[in-house]
């Protein structure tokens, strides 16, 4: 059994409360309502990282938005609340004129996140106040930031936040709190804001009445789990009790994929609890309770999380089968039969097994072919491995699983000149919003340690993040052919962003191919791509490796 999988178990939590998660919906604020709400949170943000005042961190700025929250909701025309914003501004200090604002050296910016045209609608704000923001944005405060600072890496890092403790349902203020911290991080530091599904804009204004109006804990939890998804990144995601409450804490001890459209079984946490529960690889789910598996699939859509398809497909199962009681009845058709009884569920402490410890790194296949795990495999192993291998007409490097280590030697063995492999984007702290393009990736040859034969890197939608970054850095190689599925599509260093009381983790770092093609929600570049089919996977045959090992004899 694989690390990751159960990595998915928890990340994914699920259950069959497909009425009850329909039936969950906000009261009705009025379109005004929400767009005032909207246009505070969107200025409360931009003032706690442009304000010089507030940026040096002055204030209080979580009590400043909840000091103001009800006098916006009092007002009732753009005057009026153009009043009140003019005030607030007037009373945090004097805005001093910011010459290296102005005169700083020119950048490479990657702007296609930024955006701050809403400071100057005349719809929503008076020209008065359109031009006191414009005025911050023009001298906004330079030098190290109260509240974000950036990681080795380059990545946002959110720190010096107050925090709360048994915040699990908070007041309604301190909810439009919650959300307004979150969405203004991924506003001017999240660094693939352009590319998601929705408008953040309008994922502001879908989820302030949510956030505003939910009757109990459930309600707000999942209002916070569904404004993570809507970021399509695979490595967004929060952890709570009630949100493991609602959605369920126990399993049946398989895990799915979706193959040709259908729910399928692909492996099993326990072998034998799979055979206690007569359970089967290929194994398909047509029905869960009496509920077909695609209206159960559909209704929870926005709870599953995930760049792209491929990965949320592989989370569908536990939304289909998991819940709270210690059993549940499925139709599962298997061949010509269709099975309907009764399968047992378990607590997570039941699925889990020891890691393998003394699995196969690296090893020869027929017909002279290496193949290296690369979920095994140390840096250490590198230079023995590649000595044992370097007469082989070619090695299979297996990136569906995550790694241990970044492949540098590997991948210097693969080119015979200094190769650039990726391009990287971070925030520019002191232009909130803007991102800046570092200095290309690149990877030198190790002299005379060439590698001659050919080399093919699998993946597929477990190939995540620097699983994904290796993969490119491979990529460089003179004789190198990526074969399998799209991969997970969530390159870059994470960052945490904060609801209150609740950490979760975004993407912090933007990863480009050299040529600046995109590799987030898309995932990296597969030159032979192969579907999986359910009659390979009830035939146990690994059909990614099957057409790596085609590829190579063809080749020769």
């Amino acid at each position: 059994m694989s690390k990751k999988y159960i990595v998915l178990l928890l990340v994914v939590f699920c259950n069959l409360h497909v009425v009850q998660s329909q039936d969950i919906q906000p009261s009705t604020l009025n379109k005004n309502e929400i767009q005032n709400l909207s246009n505070l949170c969107k200025v409360w943000g931009f003032l706690k990282y442009y304000h010089p005042n507030v940026a040096k961190g002055n204030f209080n700025w979580d009590e400043q938005l909840l000091t103001i929250i009800p006098k916006i909701e009092k007002a009732t025309s753009k005057e009026a609340i153009s009043k009140i914003y003019i005030d607030w501004i007037d009373s945090l200090g004097e805005i001093k004129t910011c010459r290296s604002c102005k005169e700083g050296k020119p950048k490479e910016y990657f702007d296609k996140n930024f955006n701050l045209s809403w400071t100057q609608n005349i719809e929503e704000f008076s020209a008065e106040l359109s031009k006191k923001l414009k005025l911050i944005e023009d001298n906004r405060f330079q030098g190290k930031n109260q509240y974000v600072s950036t990681a080795n890496a380059g990545n946002v890092e959110i720190i010096n936040e107050p925090q709360y403790v048994n915040f699990e349902f908070p007041n309604e203020d301190h909810r439009l709190l919650s959300l307004f911290r979150y969405w203004n991080v991924v506003e001017y530091f999240y660094p693939y804001k352009y590319i998601t599904d929705e408008n953040w804009d309008e994922v502001l204004k879908q989820m302030v009445p949510k956030f505003k109006t939910s009757k109990n804990k459930t309600e707000y939890h999942l209002a916070m789990l569904e404004t993570v998804v809507k970021l399509k990144d695979s490595h967004a995601t929060l952890y709570t009790g009630p949100i493991e409450d609602y959605f369920g804490k126990k399993f049946i001890p398989a895990f799915f994929n979706m193959i040709e459209n259908k729910l399928v079984i692909t492996g099993f946490y326990k072998d034998s609890l799979a055979k206690i529960n007569d359970l089967k690889i290929g194994d398909v789910i047509e029905k869960s309770e009496g509920i077909d598996v695609e209206k159960l699939i559909a209704s929870y859509k926005i709870y599953n999380r995930g760049s792209n398809n491929k990965v949320q497909d592989t989370h569908n199962g536990y939304f289909v089968t998991s819940g709270n009681t210690d059993s549940i009845k499925l139709n599962i058709k298997r061949g010509n039969t269709e099975i309907v009884k009764n399968f047992g569920r378990y607590d997570i402490k039941n699925l889990r097994s020891p890691f393998p410890k003394n699995k196969e790194k690296y090893k020869i296949l027929d017909h002279n072919i290496g193949y290296v795990d690369m979920s095994y495999l140390e840096m250490k192993d590198v230079d023995k491995m590649m000595s044992d291998l370097k007469s082989t007409k070619a090695i299979i490097i297996d990136y569906r699983e995550y790694m241990k280590f970044t492949p540098y030697m590997i991948a210097r063995r693969l080119i015979r000149t200094e190769k650039e492999f990726a391009k990287l984007i971070q925030p520019d702290l002191s232009y909130p919003g803007r991102f800046l393009w570092k200095q290309s990736e690149t990877i030198p040859p190790l002299k005379n340690q060439y590698y001659t034969g050919k080399v093919i890197v699998l993946v597929n939608q477990n190939t995540q993040s620097a699983s994904e970054y290796a993969t490119m850095l491979l990529q460089t190689g003179d004789n190198v052919t990526t074969i399998g599925t799209q991969t997970s599509g969530a390159d870059g260093n994470v960052s945490y962003n904060e609801f209150l009381g609740y950490k979760s983790i975004i993407t912090g770092l933007g990863v480009f191919y050299p040529d600046k093609r995109e590799t987030q929600r898309v995932g990296i570049k597969v030159d032979v791509a192969v579907y999986p089919s359910i009659k390979g996977i009830q035939e146990g045959r690994d059909e990614i490796l099957e057409k790596a090992l085609e590829f190579i004899q063809k080749q020769n």
